[in-house]
């Protein structure tokens, strides 16, 4: 006779997952793959997620951190410079050496690297709400010449940064920071300095803001929320936060389902799953077998917002035909 599962609710967060930025840098990817064969080498992790790194290697491309990585024998190969963006001196050192690259970089990272070099335009100085070190940081701070921006990461940061000009700055943040946080941040700067300009649109992006709302909804009462995504990834990340502070009893950022503690969680009856802008569905798909194994299983669907956003790829790949079979490591089968 078949043991009994123990009956489990699984609140499952939409919009997760994939974001348009993120999508569209994959297919950049893939779509050179087929345009122009292997190799193609990507500098920094296209996304920050492994098994998309992996699934892209296994395709023929080749992820690097410098440009001065790719062989001379390759330099009519393709680069392709990841999501988060890039400073200015790496499509100048790509020029320099000759090479072609495709630009992943997500439109809404363009759009703030764009927004920083407007407040420097007018005479401002610029102040980045951001973590220190994450590529996308490192991308905006380098749009603009040394000394020009200032890096905030805390309301401590804001209180003790002396501008030379308080009559001349403006602001913009990372895109995938918490909500929450990053508005006590502005909060504590606007107090300190009333005429600080705001970007001239909102910087953290809609799939953050969507995906922490969705994780804020669901999360109350849980006895377990679930993220997936990578150590890395500054949004997956921050969902593990929002859960948490949204009254989740506990909360863990996993990029597998080989991760999960069974033995401490067998006695969970309410589930909260999301997964950060940078996971796959088809790791969703891993983690709820996985639960549907150990539990009898009732799936909640939690939709909060609906996202129709679509970003096209670069001209020059749009004469590729891309397939549901070509994205389907990362995003199941049809």
């Amino acid at each position: 006779m078949t043991e009994k599962k123990p009956p489990l609710t699984i609140r499952l967060c939409q919009p997760r997952g994939f974001c348009a930025g993120v999508d569209r840098a994959i297919q950049i990817v893939v779509l050179a793959l087929k345009k122009y064969g292997a190799p193609v080498y990507v500098r920094h992790e296209i996304v920050h997620n492994r098994y998309v790194v992996e699934g892209l290697q296994s395709l023929g491309a080749v992820f690097i951190e410098e440009l001065s990585e790719i062989p001379p024998e390759h330099r009519q190969s393709p680069v392709v410079f990841s999501a988060h963006g890039v400073p200015k001196s790496v499509p100048a050192d790509a020029e320099a050496r000759n090479l072609f690259y495709l630009d992943a970089t997500c439109p809404l990272v363009s759009k703030v690297h764009k927004q920083a070099m407007r407040h420097q335009r007018l005479g401002r100085h610029v102040l980045l709400i951001g973590h220190a070190g994450h590529p996308e940081v490192i991308g905006t701070m380098g749009q603009l010449p040394e000394g020009a921006v200032t890096l905030i990461e805390t309301e401590a940061d804001a209180a003790r940064f002396v501008p030379v000009d308080a009559s001349a700055l403006g602001f913009v943040t990372q895109t995938t920071l918490s909500v929450e946080d990053t508005a006590g941040i502005i909060r504590a700067l606007q107090e300190r300095f009333p005429e600080l300009h705001a970007a001239a649109a909102e910087s953290i992006c809609y799939a953050t803001t969507n995906r922490q709302e969705a994780v804020k909804e669901t999360a109350a009462g849980a006895d377990l929320f679930l993220v997936v995504g990578a150590p890395n990834s500054s949004n997956s990340r921050r969902l593990v936060e929002v859960a948490e502070r949204a009254g989740a009893t506990m909360s863990l950022l996993v990029q597998r389902a080989a991760e999960i503690p069974w033995e401490e969680i067998a006695g969970i009856r309410t589930l909260g799953l999301s997964a950060g802008a940078s996971a796959p569905e088809i790791i969703v798909d891993e983690i709820i077998d996985a639960f549907r194994q150990r539990f009898d299983v009732t799936i909640d669907l939690a939709i909060t917002a609906t996202e129709t956003e679509d970003f096209p790829v670069m001209r020059v790949l749009r004469d590729v035909e891309l397939t549901a079979a070509d994205m389907a490591f990362v995003n199941g089968a049809a």
